[in-house]
């Protein structure tokens, strides 16, 4: 899953779900006409990318796009769907994740109307370091203008400040956390949200392996 891949393109039939692993996180965007973008959700080894399959749509107006490189597993939407039907285990699952995704979403366009981008960028950061096993992320300030639909110009002056502060490095798309705590304390209530009730939702994560190994099918 190298960085930028788009997985899907909005309002084609999905005939895949993918369960991203290795610190891979996939971006949900709604995507305007004029080409304008904003996320709405990101997906990582926590969840499934392709979700409009688990509930009968089988397409999504929205963009899936790989916002940090890594690896998934691929599942055909047949496989997915049969083993739904059983009402087993996956069921349960999917349906708490699911759930949790339309908190996430929600809460997002909750910040991006009432909350300053410097908030709105600690939010990003932080539900990204959630799926990352380092505190580094790779992402230019235009990705990451494109990724909360503002001016590249604000993620500029907010990310300044909080390099300034002491609580990110950034250099040539490179952004290092230094401080999460003092991060959590300047993001919004956002983050506690949509953090609380993944939490609440989902199983706790098993701590990660250095290289999980795939096997091929």
């Amino acid at each position: 899953m190298p960085l930028g891949k788009v997985i899907y393109e909005s309002g084609v039939e999905l005939e895949h779900v993918f369960f991203p692993v290795t610190s891979c996180i996939v971006s949900m965007l709604y995507v305007m006409k004029d080409g304008a973008s904003a996320e709405i959700a990101v997906v990582g080894d926590e969840g499934m990318v392709g979700f409009a399959l688990f509930t009968g749509g089988r397409t999504t107006p929205s963009r899936a796009l790989v916002q940090s490189a890594g690896h998934a597993f691929q599942l055909k939407a047949k496989a997915l769907q049969d083993e739904v039907e059983r009402h087993g285990r996956l069921q349960t699952l999917l349906l708490r994740y699911t759930q949790a995704l339309i908190t996430q979403t929600s809460q997002t366009a909750v910040c991006n109307r009432y909350h300053s981008v410097e908030q709105q960028l600690c939010r990003w950061l932080l539900l990204s370091l959630d799926r990352l096993s380092t505190n580094e992320l790779t992402m230019t300030q235009g990705l990451i203008a494109d990724m909360l639909g503002v001016r590249r110009e604000g993620v500029t002056e907010a990310a300044g400040k909080l390099q300034a502060r002491g609580l990110i490095a950034y250099s040539r798309g490179h952004i290092t956390v230094l401080d999460r705590p003092g991060l959590e304390t300047q993001a919004c209530e956002c983050y506690a949200t949509v953090k609380k009730e993944y939490d609440r939702l989902l199983p706790a994560k098993k701590p990660r392996s250095p290289k999980p190994e795939l096997v091929q099918s």
